[in-house]
């Protein structure tokens, strides 16, 4: 799931002398996605200390000139700016607010002067663009929301973008998948530097795994990424999408293309971010996980729809993307999905409980949706710290308590 590495120690030896391990700065821009931005403040700008968590000191630093804007008409103000980033020996980027605008030339040169001086830089999601941006991650593994891996691998092809992995680790430079994965990387910086127990503490208070299995594949769509269309590509790509119930391979696809192994395999790894086996072999898990939850097909028969040589080579590949067996994951789909149209105490929109091999706790993936509002301007100030509301009760994992769906149980 994650490249750890053992330089992040060496890293943070390495800093300057008016850096300090316990400070992190958030750099934030105006459009930038809320959730996100909101992410790296809840992980080290809230004082858990009563639950085992060490404290961080929080600095919000404005990228530009504010007051901010963000999702749903927020506006802010942060009370700091570039300058405090000297101090800082996290800098934090949360999601940029467009792939396709270059950030405040300001912002990276800040964001250079802090790793040359010994900073650990984190790229959450998008926040790769930025940090892509001002040369950091050059010759380096990263990864971003696997939607936009073809578009930092096209334009920048010195980062070699894995769209697989939920975040990487490459000691002093960290990026994450969308989204939820930057709860991961964060609880990650935390359990690097503070050991697994403070993360645990972390993760419970914070209602979610300490350490997901897995990567961004079970989470792949079907469609064309974004700057495919005017690629001579696009037809050999629409081409496989519509045939995965063939059995083809990639000189197949190379020969459609007209081109050679060799040019076929750079040239479809610098518009997809991916290698043309690996895309070919998650695009056939992923149709194989479609016909599971939607037809009546025997595992046997779902290989063959989906263009592998046989059900063995459905299940090795099924099981390292997904971390189960077909029928396993049929069967936990169904019992969290029934024709009925719901579980009772389940939300809408939860996904189902899918299995990982050796785990009897299984794997959980949420995906939460909100319903739009109207635009509404509020100022705030961002960076204040809070104190943590809503608190459980000492007997909230009480022993011989009836489980809920969705409830975890103790460590």
């Amino acid at each position: 799931m994650s490249q750890d590495s053992a330089a992040a120690t060496e890293a943070v030896r390495k800093l300057s002398g008016r850096r300090r391990r316990e400070v992190v700065a958030v750099l934030l821009f105006s459009g930038g996605p809320i959730f996100e931005s909101s992410i790296p403040l809840s992980v080290f700008g809230i004082d858990r200390q009563d639950a085992g968590v060490p404290r961080y000191r929080l600095l919000v630093c404005g990228g530009e000139e504010g007051p901010l804007r963000t999702t749903g008409g927020l506006e802010f103000t942060t009370p700091y700016g570039l300058e405090a980033i000297s101090r800082a020996g996290t800098v934090v980027v949360p999601a940029w607010r467009s792939i396709t605008s270059p950030p405040p030339a300001e912002a990276l040169d800040a964001l250079r002067r802090a790793h040359e001086e010994g900073a650990r830089i984190v790229g959450l999601c998008t926040g790769a663009f930025v940090l892509a941006a001002a040369g950091l991650l050059d010759s380096r593994p990263a990864t971003t929301h696997w939607m936009y891996a073809p578009t930092l691998a096209k334009r920048y092809p010195s980062v070699h973008v894995d769209p697989r992995e939920l975040f990487v680790d490459d000691g002093d430079v960290l990026t994450s998948a969308g989204t939820a994965a930057g709860i991961d990387l964060c609880l990650h910086i935390v359990r690097t530097d503070h050991g697994t127990e403070a993360a645990g503490a972390l993760a419970r208070r914070l209602v979610v795994p300490s350490r997901r299995s897995g990567g961004q594949e079970r989470y792949l769509d079907r469609s064309l990424p974004e700057e495919i269309g005017s690629d001579p590509l696009a037809e050999v790509v629409a081409w496989a999408l519509e045939h995965l119930h063939e059995q083809f391979d990639v000189e197949t696809l190379a020969a459609r293309a007209y081109m050679s192994r060799r040019t076929f395999d750079r040239r479809f790894r610098s518009l997809t971010g991916s290698a043309p086996l690996q895309w070919l072999i998650t695009q056939r898990v992923l149709q194989a996980q479609r016909l599971l939850e939607t037809s009546e097909y025997s595992v046997d028969e779902v290989a063959g729809r989906c263009g592998f040589r046989s059900p063995v080579a459905l299940r090795g590949h099924f099981r390292r993307q997904l971390g189960s067996s077909p029928a396993a994951y049929r069967a936990a789909y169904r019992a969290r999905r029934p024709q009925s149209g719901g579980v009772e105490g389940l939300t809408p929109g939860i996904d189902p409980v899918v299995p990982a091999q050796g785990s009897s706790a299984g794997r959980r993936a949420t995906a939460a949706a909100a319903p739009p509002g109207p635009s509404v301007v509020t100022s705030v100030t961002v960076g204040a710290g809070q104190p943590e509301h809503g608190k459980p009760g000492p007997d909230a994992y009480a022993a011989g308590r009836p489980a809920l769906p969705g409830q975890r149980s103790a460590p």
